[in-house]
């Protein structure tokens, strides 16, 4: 088997198991690796420290498979398939939802891979190079313990680039796909796009966070940022909301929005949608004097890693004052981040400058991440990617 040495004093990553070798802290490659084989991890003095897989074009030059010497085969990926499902059951969630994540990459053990399940259907993302290797017997044996026959690949996300891979859409497993699928989530229905819709489809993550909103938007006037196909919009009206402004930049998102909105018999006429940059909209509101008793901030991914940082925190910073400036007194901002390169202190010393400027007192009444079928394993702190803030304006 190949292996890769670290240099003098950077095992100490491994030796608290973090899944991750960076290129900065390899020493030498002993053989020759394929993309995506699995290697030795090796310390500075020869000893064995993990068993990952090779990536020799991203930054991230090993992901660790195990740090036991144990094989990594087809047994192994099965042991931690299996691992993965079972959680998901102990959750219980299936009352909640029929649409949940079933495997959390680096978090369940196997890195760069997701698997969503929609309905009777698994959305499969490989973003790392050991992934995608193994992804033909990943598919067979997510079939073989789900019942699924179909399985629906979308390994078209950015990061794929930097692992050398190229983008790969389409059926795995099964060809029987109709669309759009239509899924369940606390009494509520909602049309996903799994061929074109961002991340899997549909943001899974913000599941327990719109049934937060929900069950505070009675009787408000809210404006609805980066709405995509309505989640956080049809559970406003579900609560109650008197009116919902919805803002994004896709035409086709927000043709899906409305057949959500339709799809759980609200009136169309308490809801305005609007089609454009957020920023501007933002602007123009404040120029026009308009406010909200509720405002959501749910972004795209500003910053991939820490390096972008500075300038994700700048477009964070500029939404989140404009946002306060639009609220009224007693009004509610939720606000997100899923930027990797902006932890959840950055993101709140953001929001806190954000209020600062905009002249506004405001509390903090919750903190938010992602649900709980995205795990975070203690020893990857960066699977915690979903930040958000409730915050209370006095």
């Amino acid at each position: 088997m190949a292996s890769l040495s670290l240099k003098p004093g950077r095992e100490k990553s491994l030796l608290r198991r973090h899944p991750w070798i960076f290129s900065g802290a390899v020493e030498n490659v002993n053989g020759n690796p394929a993309l995506g084989e699995t290697i030795d991890l090796l310390s500075s003095k020869g000893e064995f420290l993990a068993r990952g897989a090779y990536s020799p074009y991203s930054q991230i030059r090993a992901r660790v498979w195990t740090f036991d010497e144990e094989q990594v085969d087809e047994g192994f990926m099965r042991k931690r398939i299996v691992s993965a499902l079972r959680g998901r059951e102990w959750l219980t969630i299936v009352s909640d939802t029929d649409a949940f994540r079933l495997i959390h990459a680096e978090s369940d053990g196997l890195p760069g891979l997701i698997v969503d399940r929609y309905g009777d259907v698994l959305v499969l993302q490989s973003l790392s190079a050991g992934s995608e290797l193994w992804k033909q017997q990943i598919a067979d044996i997510l079939a073989e313990q789900t019942g699924l026959k179909t399985i629906y690949e979308r390994s078209d996300a950015e990061v794929r680039k930097l692992e050398g891979l190229d983008s790969q859409v389409g059926s795995l497993r099964g060809s029987d796909l109709k669309l759009p699928l239509v899924i369940r989530e606390f009494g509520l229905r909602f049309k996903v796009d799994l061929q074109r819709g961002h991340k899997t489809g549909f943001y899974l993550d913000q599941r327990p966070n719109r049934k937060r909103l929900r069950d505070m938007a009675a009787d408000r006037e809210v404006l609805d940022c980066f709405c995509y196909t309505g989640g956080f919009t049809v559970n406003a009206l579900n609560g109650g909301a008197k009116s919902v402004v919805a803002v994004d930049s896709s035409t086709e998102a927000l043709k899906l929005a409305a057949e959500n909105l339709a799809l759980n018999a609200h009136h169309t006429r308490i809801v305005e949608w609007i089609g454009g940059d957020v920023f501007k909209v933002l602007r123009k509101f404040r120029d026009e004097g308009r406010t909200f008793d509720m405002i959501i901030l749910d972004p795209p991914k500003f910053a991939q890693t820490a390096a972008q940082a500075q300038k994700a925190s700048r477009g964070y910073k500029d939404i989140n004052r404009l946002a306060f400036l639009l609220l009224r007194p007693g009004g509610l901002l939720f606000t997100f981040s899923c930027s990797g390169g902006v932890d959840a202190s950055l993101f709140q010393k953001i929001v806190a400058s954000a209020a600062l400027d905009a002249r506004v007192e405001v509390q903090i009444v919750g903190m938010m991440t992602q649900g709980s079928d995205h795990p975070v394993a203690l020893q990857f702190p960066e699977g915690a990617y979903l930040k958000g803030l409730n915050c209370l304006v006095r």
